[in-house]
Protein backbone atom coordinates (compact mmCIF):
# COMPACT_ATOMS: atom_id res chain seq x y z
CA UNK A 1 0.00 0.00 0.00
CA UNK A 2 1.63 3.28 -1.42
CA UNK A 3 -1.04 5.96 -0.80
CA UNK A 4 -4.30 6.37 1.56
CA UNK A 5 -6.22 9.15 1.95
CA UNK A 6 -8.03 9.80 5.06
CA UNK A 7 -10.89 12.30 5.16
CA UNK A 8 -13.04 11.57 8.35
CA UNK A 9 -15.95 14.05 9.62
CA UNK A 10 -15.83 14.49 13.56
CA UNK A 11 -17.49 11.51 15.64
CA UNK A 12 -19.85 14.01 17.26
CA UNK A 13 -19.19 13.98 21.04
CA UNK A 14 -16.29 11.81 20.87
CA UNK A 15 -13.50 12.02 18.75
CA UNK A 16 -12.55 14.87 16.25
CA UNK A 17 -11.72 14.62 12.86
CA UNK A 18 -8.06 15.65 13.49
CA UNK A 19 -7.58 12.98 16.14
CA UNK A 20 -8.91 10.29 13.31
CA UNK A 21 -6.73 11.62 11.26
CA UNK A 22 -3.68 10.91 13.35
CA UNK A 23 -4.66 7.26 14.77
CA UNK A 24 -5.19 6.48 11.07
CA UNK A 25 -1.90 7.62 10.07
CA UNK A 26 -0.62 6.33 13.22
CA UNK A 27 -1.72 2.89 12.50
CA UNK A 28 -1.32 3.12 8.91
CA UNK A 29 2.11 3.57 9.13
CA UNK A 30 2.74 0.97 11.71
CA UNK A 31 2.01 -1.67 8.76
CA UNK A 32 2.87 0.22 5.64
CA UNK A 33 6.01 2.35 6.88
CA UNK A 34 6.58 3.62 3.40
CA UNK A 35 2.95 4.64 2.59
CA UNK A 36 2.20 8.10 1.94
CA UNK A 37 -0.62 9.06 4.18
CA UNK A 38 -2.61 12.44 3.07
CA UNK A 39 -4.89 13.72 5.84
CA UNK A 40 -7.94 15.53 5.49
CA UNK A 41 -9.95 16.68 8.87
CA UNK A 42 -13.33 17.41 7.78
CA UNK A 43 -15.92 20.24 9.81
CA UNK A 44 -19.48 20.24 8.71
CA UNK A 45 -19.31 24.30 8.91
CA UNK A 46 -19.81 24.90 12.48
CA UNK A 47 -17.07 24.85 15.28
CA UNK A 48 -14.16 23.71 14.31
CA UNK A 49 -14.08 24.16 10.37
CA UNK A 50 -11.36 26.98 10.36
CA UNK A 51 -9.23 24.58 12.30
CA UNK A 52 -10.13 21.58 9.76
CA UNK A 53 -9.50 23.78 6.50
CA UNK A 54 -5.98 25.08 8.03
CA UNK A 55 -4.96 21.82 9.35
CA UNK A 56 -5.44 20.35 5.97
CA UNK A 57 -4.02 23.32 3.81
CA UNK A 58 -1.91 25.39 5.71
CA UNK A 59 -2.35 29.06 6.69
CA UNK A 60 -2.88 31.46 9.33
CA UNK A 61 -5.47 32.22 12.12
CA UNK A 62 -7.03 35.61 12.52
CA UNK A 63 -7.99 36.94 15.50
CA UNK A 64 -10.83 39.84 15.64
CA UNK A 65 -12.49 42.02 17.88
CA UNK A 66 -16.10 42.28 16.80
CA UNK A 67 -20.17 42.03 18.25
CA UNK A 68 -21.36 38.55 19.62
CA UNK A 69 -24.54 37.60 19.68
CA UNK A 70 -26.27 39.92 22.34
CA UNK A 71 -24.05 42.78 20.57
CA UNK A 72 -21.23 42.62 23.13
CA UNK A 73 -17.86 43.21 22.08
CA UNK A 74 -16.12 39.30 22.14
CA UNK A 75 -12.68 38.00 20.42
CA UNK A 76 -13.67 35.81 17.61
CA UNK A 77 -11.24 34.62 14.47
CA UNK A 78 -11.57 33.50 10.70
CA UNK A 79 -8.86 31.54 8.61
CA UNK A 80 -7.12 32.39 5.35
CA UNK A 81 -5.73 29.67 2.96
CA UNK A 82 -4.19 29.92 0.04
CA UNK A 83 -3.39 33.07 0.39
CA UNK A 84 -6.10 34.67 -0.81
CA UNK A 85 -9.24 32.52 0.52
CA UNK A 86 -11.13 33.42 4.34
CA UNK A 87 -12.58 30.86 5.89
CA UNK A 88 -15.30 31.84 8.37
CA UNK A 89 -17.04 29.99 10.97
CA UNK A 90 -20.70 32.02 11.68
CA UNK A 91 -20.21 30.09 15.01
CA UNK A 92 -17.01 31.89 15.67
CA UNK A 93 -19.10 35.11 16.52
CA UNK A 94 -22.89 34.00 16.69
CA UNK A 95 -22.48 29.96 18.24
CA UNK A 96 -24.88 28.70 20.58
CA UNK A 97 -21.94 28.10 23.57
CA UNK A 98 -21.70 31.86 23.59
CA UNK A 99 -25.34 31.99 25.05
CA UNK A 100 -25.39 28.73 27.02
CA UNK A 101 -27.74 29.60 29.82
CA UNK A 102 -29.32 32.54 28.18
CA UNK A 103 -30.38 31.28 24.55
CA UNK A 104 -32.99 33.85 23.14
CA UNK A 105 -33.74 33.97 18.86
CA UNK A 106 -35.47 36.94 19.26
CA UNK A 107 -32.33 39.27 20.40
CA UNK A 108 -29.03 37.60 19.21
CA UNK A 109 -28.02 39.08 16.18
CA UNK A 110 -25.51 37.52 13.14
CA UNK A 111 -23.82 41.47 13.20
CA UNK A 112 -20.20 40.07 14.04
CA UNK A 113 -20.30 37.51 11.42
CA UNK A 114 -20.85 40.63 9.18
CA UNK A 115 -17.82 41.95 11.00
CA UNK A 116 -15.99 38.81 10.13
CA UNK A 117 -16.35 39.43 6.70
CA UNK A 118 -15.43 42.84 6.63
CA UNK A 119 -12.61 41.69 8.57
CA UNK A 120 -11.25 39.39 5.57
CA UNK A 121 -12.07 41.63 3.25
CA UNK A 122 -9.45 44.17 5.02
CA UNK A 123 -6.95 41.03 4.58
CA UNK A 124 -7.26 40.56 0.92
CA UNK A 125 -9.51 37.93 0.43
CA UNK A 126 -10.76 37.51 -2.68
CA UNK A 127 -12.72 34.30 -1.95
CA UNK A 128 -14.91 33.63 1.20
CA UNK A 129 -16.18 29.89 2.38
CA UNK A 130 -19.11 30.75 5.11
CA UNK A 131 -19.81 27.95 7.43
CA UNK A 132 -23.40 27.92 8.52
CA UNK A 133 -23.22 25.26 11.48
CA UNK A 134 -24.29 25.91 15.26
CA UNK A 135 -25.92 29.08 15.06
CA UNK A 136 -27.98 30.88 17.90
CA UNK A 137 -29.70 33.48 15.71
CA UNK A 138 -32.94 33.85 13.77
CA UNK A 139 -32.31 37.29 11.99
CA UNK A 140 -32.11 36.10 8.65
CA UNK A 141 -28.23 37.22 8.09
CA UNK A 142 -29.95 41.37 8.65
CA UNK A 143 -27.22 41.54 11.35
CA UNK A 144 -24.59 40.61 9.29
CA UNK A 145 -25.63 42.89 5.81
CA UNK A 146 -26.04 45.92 7.92
CA UNK A 147 -22.43 45.08 9.15
CA UNK A 148 -21.37 45.22 5.76
CA UNK A 149 -23.85 48.61 5.09
CA UNK A 150 -27.14 47.31 4.03
CA UNK A 151 -29.47 49.29 5.65
CA UNK A 152 -32.81 48.66 7.27
CA UNK A 153 -35.59 50.94 7.80
CA UNK A 154 -38.83 50.83 10.10
CA UNK A 155 -41.62 52.51 8.76
CA UNK A 156 -40.60 56.09 10.51
CA UNK A 157 -37.65 56.12 8.59
CA UNK A 158 -35.31 55.04 11.59
CA UNK A 159 -32.72 52.43 10.19
CA UNK A 160 -32.24 49.61 13.17
CA UNK A 161 -30.62 46.31 13.24
CA UNK A 162 -32.90 43.56 12.79
CA UNK A 163 -33.28 40.80 14.86
CA UNK A 164 -35.30 37.86 15.09
CA UNK A 165 -37.89 39.26 17.11
CA UNK A 166 -37.71 42.46 14.84
CA UNK A 167 -37.95 41.57 11.44
CA UNK A 168 -41.37 42.50 11.53
CA UNK A 169 -40.50 46.13 11.43
CA UNK A 170 -38.78 46.11 8.43
CA UNK A 171 -40.12 48.72 5.95
CA UNK A 172 -37.01 48.85 3.32
CA UNK A 173 -34.07 47.60 2.97
CA UNK A 174 -31.67 49.59 0.80
CA UNK A 175 -28.35 47.89 -0.17
CA UNK A 176 -26.80 50.96 -1.78
CA UNK A 177 -24.06 50.81 1.09
CA UNK A 178 -23.35 47.44 0.73
CA UNK A 179 -19.24 47.33 0.77
CA UNK A 180 -18.55 47.12 -2.91
CA UNK A 181 -15.37 45.33 -2.73
CA UNK A 182 -18.09 42.56 -2.33
CA UNK A 183 -18.54 42.93 -6.21
CA UNK A 184 -15.07 41.28 -6.56
CA UNK A 185 -14.99 38.28 -4.22
CA UNK A 186 -17.23 34.90 -4.52
CA UNK A 187 -19.01 33.69 -1.74
CA UNK A 188 -19.68 29.85 -0.97
CA UNK A 189 -21.68 29.16 2.07
CA UNK A 190 -21.70 25.60 3.21
CA UNK A 191 -24.42 24.50 4.30
CA UNK A 192 -26.05 20.90 4.98
CA UNK A 193 -29.58 21.37 5.25
CA UNK A 194 -32.81 21.58 2.48
CA UNK A 195 -35.27 23.27 5.07
CA UNK A 196 -37.11 26.06 3.15
CA UNK A 197 -36.80 29.99 4.97
CA UNK A 198 -40.18 29.63 7.20
CA UNK A 199 -42.78 27.47 7.56
CA UNK A 200 -43.13 24.49 9.44
CA UNK A 201 -40.20 23.08 8.15
CA UNK A 202 -38.63 26.31 8.51
CA UNK A 203 -35.87 27.71 10.01
CA UNK A 204 -37.75 29.10 13.33
CA UNK A 205 -40.01 25.90 13.74
CA UNK A 206 -37.50 23.44 13.13
CA UNK A 207 -34.41 25.39 14.56
CA UNK A 208 -35.87 27.72 16.96
CA UNK A 209 -36.39 25.62 19.63
CA UNK A 210 -32.88 24.26 20.41
CA UNK A 211 -31.86 28.39 19.93
CA UNK A 212 -34.21 28.48 23.14
CA UNK A 213 -37.78 29.32 21.00
CA UNK A 214 -41.07 28.32 23.35
CA UNK A 215 -43.93 27.26 20.91
CA UNK A 216 -45.34 30.71 20.68
CA UNK A 217 -41.85 32.57 20.19
CA UNK A 218 -41.42 30.41 17.31
CA UNK A 219 -44.57 31.42 15.65
CA UNK A 220 -43.14 35.06 16.15
CA UNK A 221 -39.77 34.25 14.37
CA UNK A 222 -41.74 32.17 11.73
CA UNK A 223 -43.86 35.25 10.80
CA UNK A 224 -40.82 37.78 10.94
CA UNK A 225 -38.84 35.65 8.27
CA UNK A 226 -42.00 35.45 5.98
CA UNK A 227 -42.14 39.40 6.39
CA UNK A 228 -38.53 39.24 5.45
CA UNK A 229 -38.54 37.19 2.54
CA UNK A 230 -41.00 39.49 1.18
CA UNK A 231 -39.28 42.73 1.93
CA UNK A 232 -36.29 41.01 -0.16
CA UNK A 233 -38.79 40.51 -2.96
CA UNK A 234 -40.16 43.62 -2.77
CA UNK A 235 -37.06 46.03 -2.71
CA UNK A 236 -34.55 43.92 -3.67
CA UNK A 237 -36.39 41.75 -6.62
CA UNK A 238 -35.55 38.42 -5.32
CA UNK A 239 -37.29 35.61 -4.16
CA UNK A 240 -35.54 33.57 -1.22
CA UNK A 241 -38.58 31.61 0.14
CA UNK A 242 -38.12 28.36 -1.21
CA UNK A 243 -34.63 27.70 -2.03
CA UNK A 244 -33.22 24.79 -0.24
CA UNK A 245 -31.09 25.67 2.77
CA UNK A 246 -32.61 28.93 2.95
CA UNK A 247 -33.82 28.19 6.24
CA UNK A 248 -30.15 26.85 7.55
CA UNK A 249 -29.04 28.49 11.00
CA UNK A 250 -31.44 30.75 11.82
CA UNK A 251 -32.32 31.79 7.48
CA UNK A 252 -28.38 32.79 7.45
CA UNK A 253 -28.37 30.99 4.06
CA UNK A 254 -31.18 32.97 2.63
CA UNK A 255 -29.62 36.02 4.27
CA UNK A 256 -26.43 34.99 2.42
CA UNK A 257 -27.86 34.89 -1.43
CA UNK A 258 -30.17 37.90 -1.07
CA UNK A 259 -27.75 40.22 0.47
CA UNK A 260 -24.18 38.80 -0.36
CA UNK A 261 -25.02 37.37 -4.00
CA UNK A 262 -23.33 33.88 -2.32
CA UNK A 263 -24.31 29.95 -3.72
CA UNK A 264 -25.10 28.08 -0.93
CA UNK A 265 -23.46 24.56 -1.61
CA UNK A 266 -22.74 20.95 0.07
CA UNK A 267 -20.41 21.81 3.02
CA UNK A 268 -18.09 18.28 1.60
CA UNK A 269 -18.31 19.76 -1.94
CA UNK A 270 -16.88 23.41 -0.73
CA UNK A 271 -14.08 20.82 1.42
CA UNK A 272 -13.78 18.53 -1.70
CA UNK A 273 -13.33 21.26 -4.19
CA UNK A 274 -11.36 23.60 -2.32
CA UNK A 275 -8.09 20.73 -0.70
CA UNK A 276 -8.49 19.42 -4.58
CA UNK A 277 -9.79 16.26 -3.76
CA UNK A 278 -9.28 15.08 -7.06
CA UNK A 279 -6.11 15.54 -7.48
CA UNK A 280 -4.95 14.29 -4.11
CA UNK A 281 -7.08 11.03 -4.58
CA UNK A 282 -5.90 10.09 -7.90
CA UNK A 283 -4.15 7.39 -8.12
CA UNK A 284 -4.26 6.81 -4.12
CA UNK A 285 -4.80 2.85 -2.79
CA UNK A 286 -7.43 3.56 -0.39
CA UNK A 287 -9.47 6.66 1.24
CA UNK A 288 -10.60 6.36 4.42
CA UNK A 289 -13.70 8.25 5.81
CA UNK A 290 -16.03 8.18 8.26
CA UNK A 291 -18.53 9.80 11.07
CA UNK A 292 -20.54 8.89 14.29
CA UNK A 293 -23.02 7.48 12.57
CA UNK A 294 -24.08 6.15 9.29
CA UNK A 295 -27.82 7.07 8.47
CA UNK A 296 -30.32 8.04 6.08
CA UNK A 297 -28.69 11.55 6.72
CA UNK A 298 -24.91 10.25 6.03
CA UNK A 299 -26.16 9.41 2.56
CA UNK A 300 -27.49 12.76 1.58
CA UNK A 301 -24.73 14.51 0.41
CA UNK A 302 -22.74 14.49 3.57
CA UNK A 303 -19.02 13.71 4.50
CA UNK A 304 -19.46 9.83 3.33
CA UNK A 305 -21.83 10.08 0.63
CA UNK A 306 -19.57 13.21 -0.79
CA UNK A 307 -16.32 11.40 -0.76
CA UNK A 308 -17.62 8.46 -1.78
CA UNK A 309 -19.10 9.53 -5.27
CA UNK A 310 -16.16 11.74 -6.05
CA UNK A 311 -13.74 8.42 -5.18
CA UNK A 312 -15.97 6.08 -7.32
CA UNK A 313 -14.98 8.45 -10.51
CA UNK A 314 -11.52 7.56 -9.74
CA UNK A 315 -11.79 3.92 -9.26
CA UNK A 316 -10.55 4.44 -5.63
CA UNK A 317 -11.91 2.08 -3.27
CA UNK A 318 -13.47 3.86 0.27
CA UNK A 319 -13.62 2.16 3.45
CA UNK A 320 -16.10 4.09 5.77
CA UNK A 321 -15.49 3.71 10.11
CA UNK A 322 -18.66 4.68 11.99
CA UNK A 323 -19.62 4.36 15.57
CA UNK A 324 -22.73 2.25 14.38
CA UNK A 325 -25.24 2.56 11.66
CA UNK A 326 -28.71 3.11 11.62
CA UNK A 327 -30.35 0.37 9.47
CA UNK A 328 -28.18 -0.79 7.00
CA UNK A 329 -24.98 -0.27 4.82
CA UNK A 330 -26.31 -1.41 1.59
CA UNK A 331 -27.31 2.42 0.85
CA UNK A 332 -24.05 3.47 0.95
CA UNK A 333 -22.38 0.62 -1.40
CA UNK A 334 -24.46 1.78 -4.00
CA UNK A 335 -23.00 5.70 -3.02
CA UNK A 336 -19.16 4.17 -3.99
CA UNK A 337 -18.63 3.01 -0.42
CA UNK A 338 -16.56 -0.58 -0.93
CA UNK A 339 -17.11 -1.74 3.04
CA UNK A 340 -18.33 -0.25 6.11
CA UNK A 341 -16.77 -0.86 9.68
CA UNK A 342 -18.07 0.30 13.15
CA UNK A 343 -16.10 0.84 16.24
CA UNK A 344 -18.57 -0.04 18.73
CA UNK A 345 -17.12 -3.19 20.12
CA UNK A 346 -20.64 -3.75 22.33
CA UNK A 347 -24.49 -2.06 22.48
CA UNK A 348 -23.40 0.45 25.16
CA UNK A 349 -25.19 3.48 25.90
CA UNK A 350 -23.42 6.54 24.35
CA UNK A 351 -22.70 7.76 27.51
CA UNK A 352 -20.45 4.35 28.39
CA UNK A 353 -19.46 4.24 24.84
CA UNK A 354 -18.03 8.32 24.56
CA UNK A 355 -15.41 8.09 26.56
CA UNK A 356 -14.23 4.44 25.14
CA UNK A 357 -14.39 5.74 21.22
CA UNK A 358 -10.85 6.48 20.91
CA UNK A 359 -9.55 3.15 21.41
CA UNK A 360 -12.29 1.24 19.99
CA UNK A 361 -11.44 3.85 16.78
CA UNK A 362 -7.64 2.19 17.12
CA UNK A 363 -8.33 -0.90 17.76
CA UNK A 364 -10.40 -1.04 14.39
CA UNK A 365 -7.99 0.92 12.58
CA UNK A 366 -5.27 -1.91 13.73
CA UNK A 367 -7.89 -5.04 12.68
CA UNK A 368 -8.02 -3.26 9.04
CA UNK A 369 -4.91 -2.78 8.58
CA UNK A 370 -3.41 -6.42 10.18
CA UNK A 371 -5.34 -7.92 7.77
CA UNK A 372 -4.37 -5.86 4.92
CA UNK A 373 -0.92 -6.58 5.56
CA UNK A 374 -2.06 -9.64 4.51
CA UNK A 375 -2.18 -8.69 0.87
CA UNK A 376 0.92 -7.06 1.24
CA UNK A 377 3.28 -9.75 1.42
Amino acid sequence: MKKVVVIPDSFKGTISSTEFCQTAEEIIKKYFPACDVLSVPVADGGEGSVDCFLTALGGKKIVVQVKGPFFEDITSFFGIIKGDTAVIEMAAAAGLPQVAGRENPLLTTTYGVGQLIKAALDHGCRKIIMGLGGSCTNDGGCGAAAAMGVVFRDAAGRDFVPTGGTLARIDTIDKSGLDLRLRDVEILTMCDINNPMYGTSGAAYIFGPQKGANPDQVVLLDQGLRHLAAKIQTNLGLTVDDIPGGGAAGAMGAGMVAFFGSRLVMGIQAVLDTVEFDRIARGADLVITGEGRLDSQSLRGKVIAGVAGRSRILSVPVLAIVGDIDGDAASAYELGVTAVFTTNRRPQPFEIIRHQASRYLRATLEDIFRFAQIFNK
